[in-house]
């Protein structure tokens, strides 16, 4: 059926109910294309879940330097050892993330300080910061971008 005579039997059917064609037309490009829209909506989902998602406390390399400057925070490094050798934060105690389970007791007299965990992309040390907090600790904040950011920012490492 051609397009105009569709519209033409539209016009005759609905003329006493008084519908707007304008409307009808949307109703039906929405149906046709229903499929385009569900992606567009699911991938935008898609898009907005991690900004959306809490993933713990978070906090700049910026905000870590004050942090460390006013001697309430304490470093946690949870890189393999080797990545530890190669430069770390000052004052860092290094344990693998691996390893935490077992050697969280070490940490125990710092659970009512700030504990600031590090790796290298700041992926591990969510996972840490989840497991810190299971165990008790206060206050836990992650290296937003891990050690990379902080060597992005320029600031210093120990060896």
């Amino acid at each position: 059926m051609p397009k105009n005579t569709r519209t033409e039997l539209f016009q005759l059917l609905f003329y006493n109910a008084r519908i707007n064609l304008a409307y009808w037309n949307r109703v039906n490009f929405f149906i046709a294309h229903i499929v385009l829209i569900a992606i567009v909506i699911v991938s935008g989902g898609a898009l907005l879940w991690p900004a959306l998602t809490v993933r713990g406390k978070r906090a700049s390399a910026l905000q870590v330097t004050q942090m460390i400057n006013r001697g309430k925070a304490t470093v946690l490094d949870v890189r393999d050892p080797s990545e530890y050798a190669n430069g770390h934060l000052p004052d860092a105690k290094n344990i693998p993330l691996a390893e935490l389970a077992g050697r969280i007791g070490e940490l125990a007299k710092f659970k009512a300080r700030t504990v600031i965990v590090v790796c290298q992309k700041g992926v591990r040390s969510a996972t840490a910061a989840k497991e810190l907090a299971k165990a008790g600790f206060e206050d836990v904040v992650c290296l937003d971008g891990g050690l990379a950011a902080w060597q992005t920012q320029g600031l210093p490492l120990a060896k």
